[in-house]
């Protein structure tokens, strides 16, 4: 099989709720600068072009992130609009791993793809590569492999594979390095973790895979029939004008269910599976999935008294703590083994043992139907920017910030109404079917079931006050007619 037919599935929908408040729904852990300059999204693009080229990644998110996603993708490779895939629902990632293997298979019948999720670290790149060309010789031979870390300690927050035999190498070719795997187990107790270290022949379940799409598809097909058969209708649907139509169907009457349990898991147990099955490849790549807040410490640096300390932050005296601080100057005195973080809306504080259910927060937010859970108060959108100052009952204000030359979609809103007020800049508004300006504190008004659009002709970004007057205030009030970004939503 040639290299040239190795695609790069980066899997950029989750929710990241355990490393609220930073992340949000509409903001995950992906979408962080978690380590240095770049996010982690755009870490993962990075190292995914040590196995695919550039026009072959593919990016996998939730059509609510796709503006955010395809926004960092920009800053790093130039990929063409067909490579984001945006599902309407989240479905876990059976569905979103089968969808890309649908459209992969239709281009591309030979197609092997390098599964990778957007919010793990990989440290050593040269290494990913190199186990990846070594996958990619044993998906040619229809393995299903999954790449496994070496345990360096009793981790409870991991799945866990057992190695079975080695595989043989075909006659005349290098051995593979790899095993069939003999067994998953997810999330040990700690007696049992410490028995896996002490064994030997288990490898933490890295989240990272190589195989055929047509090969996954046959996997689902025997383990999740009512998936693939979505799939292939899908698949049939690509390029039709029922594609949108058809995915939309489809997605609302899957299960939520994970590859590794809905597929995976359950291949060991089939004996039918004698030459080819699913695989393990031991590899050493620096490998982090940053699942809490305490992951920080093993990718970053930490101070003398052991602290990882990002941001505007003052301390005396602690030790072993991790305080992150957003925008505002956050002091801390003497604590020790405590995570601390500050963000515009929200401040966590918690004991390390009990970073892992900061998630139960996040739930807790979502029962309570608080925005907290959802976004930030500043939002990114392709054309800007916007804060919310202030969340009223019946109204809502917001700082609109439009890059130059920059503009919103035409659309409207059925149940608000907005006043806007030009703070710097000058604005080209479209209100039904005038179209004009104003300037430096002038100010217009936007009736309710009404057409407009927001434009910054100028040189230098726009900036405006807007004031939302309604029963409804959600962002989802909002009809599109004409985008700019190809941004249906």
């Amino acid at each position: 099989m040639s290299q040239s037919n190795i695609y790069a599935v980066i899997l950029a929908g989750g929710s990241g709720s355990r490393f609220w408040p930073l992340s949000r729904e509409l903001y995950p852990k992906q979408l962080l600068k978690l380590i240095g300059d770049e996010t982690m999204l755009q870490r993962t693009l990075r190292c995914a072009e040590k196995a695919a080229s550039s026009q072959n990644i593919y990016v996998v998110t939730h059509r609510r992130q796709s503006d955010a996603v395809r926004m960092q993708a920009a800053v790093v490779t130039a990929m063409p609009s067909d490579r984001f895939i945006a599902e309407p629902l989240a479905k876990n990632t059976a569905a979103a791993v089968g969808l890309a293997a649908a459209i992969l298979e239709r281009r591309d019948p030979d197609a092997v793809m390098v599964v990778m999720p957007a919010d793990h670290v990989i440290l050593k790149s040269a290494a990913f590569g190199r186990a990846v060309r070594a996958a990619h010789r044993l998906a040619g031979e229809g393995w299903l492999v999954t790449f496994g870390i070496k345990p360096v300690q009793p981790e409870t927050g991991y799945g866990y594979i057992r190695r079975g035999e080695s595989l043989r190498a075909p006659s005349g070719k290098k051995n593979p390095g790899g095993y069939r795997v003999g067994g998953f187990t997810e999330k040990p107790n700690l007696q049992t973790a410490k028995r896996y270290l002490a064994d030997g022949r288990f490898y933490w379940n890295s989240g990272i895979f190589v195989w055929k799409a047509s090969a996954i598809l046959e996997a689902i097909k025997n383990h999740q029939p009512r998936l693939h058969r979505g799939l292939i209708a899908i698949q049939q649907a690509l390029g039709t004008p029922e594609e949108e139509k058809t995915i939309e169907e489809v997605y609302d009457q899957l299960d939520s269910v994970s590859i590794d349990y809905g597929v995976l898991e359950r291949l060991p147990k089939n004996r039918s599976l004698r030459r080819t099955g699913l695989a393990v490849l031991p590899v050493d790549m620096g490998w982090s999935d940053v699942g809490s807040w305490t992951a920080i410490e093993q990718i970053s640096r930490t101070d003398s008294m052991g602290n990882v300390m990002v941001g505007n932050v003052i301390d005396l005296d602690s030790r072993n703590s991790i305080l992150y601080a957003d925008k505002r100057l956050v002091a801390t005195i003497g604590l020790e083994d405590l995570v601390v973080v500050d963000t515009e809306d929200a401040t966590l504080v918690c004991h390390k043992n009990r970073a892992q259910d900061v998630r139960k927060v996040v739930e807790a937010l979502r029962k309570r139907n608080a925005e907290e859970h959802l976004v930030h108060r500043t939002v990114w959108r392709p054309w800007g920017s916007f804060t919310v100052l202030e969340n009223g009952d019946r109204y809502k204000i917001k700082r609109i910030v439009v890059h130059p030359k920059a503009r919103l979609s035409l659309q409207l809103h059925h149940r608000r109404s907005e006043h806007w007020v030009v703070v710097t800049g000058t604005a080209r508004v479209t209100c039904g079917e005038r179209v004009y300006e104003i300037g430096l504190n002038e100010s217009t008004y936007i009736p309710v079931n009404t057409k407009h659009r927001l434009e910054n002709p100028g040189a230098t970004p726009l900036q405006i006050i807007e004031v939302q007057s309604g029963e409804y205030l959600g962002e989802d009030d909002i009809v599109r007619f004409q985008d700019d970004y190809g941004r249906k939503y």
